[in-house]
């Protein structure tokens, strides 16, 4: 029986949709699966929930249990094929709230800080610590588990276990397999959908759409590239900042524009308040999501509860497919987070890339990309640079590794000074107490 270990199985409309997959999936319906979450309500509201799947969809074919706390996090782990892991270390509150007020006083402001910033930075500092003890775990209990990591940063999280521990990682992001699918939809060129052709290569959340043919082999960004300045210049919508990509560096990537408003210098500055407007950015976005998602789950959770008909069909998501090709040994193609060991020739060695790679009873097989053009390369390595930069603080203990993590952060740098960046740091991990014990 394949064993399927879901970490931070409190994130519990992420675990319906993963774990829902994998019941709709001929070779993996009869799977153990195992819960594990330090928040016994959250655990067993996915129990419930995951049961009722189970029961509906999937003839209660597959063994759930459930794990809660340290103290039961090995057994959840043991002799597991595939960890999914979502934790979210810290939550909503107080921890990502921090995240945003502390910067604001600065004059430092977020759309989502998950990913990159000074946001971004802070939560990977206190989830490395959690995933070098899961890696531990992993080592002793589960050493061939393949991890499937969909915790952000991902770049940071993802990269750090696959140059500091000995499991094999991927990581996971639900941007890659809608890019293009979105960006013809949303320049009215849907009939080109079917049978598309297209490339996708660069760092998480800022993976480049390098090439998109249509079924026949025609090149549609002279095309893309005419609609989407056209666009921008004629009306408001959701996706200007990634427009504005498309206009000044060629291509389109893979986040939404909220998230790669703050993943650059230019779109987000004091100096400029009236380009928020412009380019239509949310700030503040992320907590406004958290608020809207914690009240939409108690709606939902309750009504679940009250009538258990819930039902599933298979996601978009990676993770069911990946499981299905390992256990099959049936080929299948994703985007996915690896150590960049020559697939991008122009981005450094020890950075995570997003590559094309193929899943097969072996694992995961990235494939060589070449060169990225070089003004794409150059934005992800502003990326990068407080990306390693960050890992090598969450290994070092050395705070002045934090410091150089955020002076080298874009946007961060372009709106503070050093003074400023080095004062923010020290409140923000002053205010995140245990958390950041590791960095007092």
């Amino acid at each position: 029986m394949v064993k399927i270990t879901f970490m931070g199985a409190g994130s519990t409309v992420f675990a319906r949709n993963v774990l829902g997959d994998c019941m709709c999936t001929p070779a993996l319906c009869e799977s153990e699966i195992a819960l594990y979450d330090i928040d016994a309500q959250r655990l067993e509201d996915s129990r419930i929930i995951l049961s009722a799947i189970n029961h509906n969809v999937n003839e209660d074919r597959a063994v759930i249990k459930t794990y809660l706390g340290v103290e039961n996090r090995k057994e959840a782990l043991r002799d597991a094929d595939f960890v999914v892991n979502a934790i979210q270390v810290g939550g909503y509150d107080p921890c990502t709230i921090t995240d945003f007020e502390i910067p604001k006083k600065y004059g430092l402001k977020q759309t989502i800080a998950d990913t990159l910033g000074i946001g971004g930075i802070m939560r990977a500092l206190r989830t490395i610590p959690v995933l070098e003890e899961f890696a531990r775990d992993m080592e002793e209990v589960c050493p061939n588990t393949l991890f499937l990591n969909y915790s952000n940063p991902m770049a940071m999280l993802t990269g750090y276990m696959q140059r500091y521990t000995k499991i094999r990682t991927v990581g996971l992001c639900h941007s890659v397999q809608v890019c293009s699918e979105k960006l013809l939809e949303k320049l009215d060129m849907q009939d080109k959908l079917e049978g598309r052709q297209e490339l996708i290569a660069g760092i998480n959340h800022m993976g480049w759409l390098l090439e998109i043919r249509d079924k026949d082999g025609n090149d549609l960004y002279p095309e893309i590239r005419k609609r989407a300045a056209k666009k921008n210049a004629s009306e408001k919508h959701d996706d200007m900042v990634r427009f504005e990509y498309i206009r000044h560096l060629g291509y389109y990537c893979t986040e939404s524009s909220e998230h790669n408003a703050e993943y650059n210098p230019f779109f987000i500055k004091n100096k400029y308040p009236e380009m928020i407007e412009k380019f239509n950015i949310p700030l503040d976005e992320y907590p406004r999501r958290c608020i809207n998602q914690i009240e939409g789950w108690e709606k939902e959770r309750e009504d679940i509860l009250k009538d258990g008909k819930i039902t599933h069909e298979r996601s978009h998501e990676y993770a069911s497919y990946i499981m299905e090709a390992v256990v099959t040994d049936k080929p299948y193609k994703i985007g996915g987070n690896v150590l960049n060991e020559g697939y991008i020739e122009n981005l450094p060695a020890d950075a995570c890339v997003e590559v094309p790679c193929y899943i097969d009873g072996t694992g995961v097989h990235p494939t060589k990309v070449g060169k990225l053009p070089t003004q794409l390369a150059a934005m992800n390595i502003t990326n990068i640079n407080p990306q390693l930069l960050t890992i090598e603080a969450a290994v070092t203990k050395d705070r002045q590794k934090i410091y150089q993590a955020a002076m080298m952060d874009p946007h961060t740098a372009a709106e503070l000074n050093i003074d400023d960046i080095i004062r923010m740091c020290d409140e923000l991990i002053e205010a995140h107490g245990e958390y950041m014990k590791d960095y007092q």
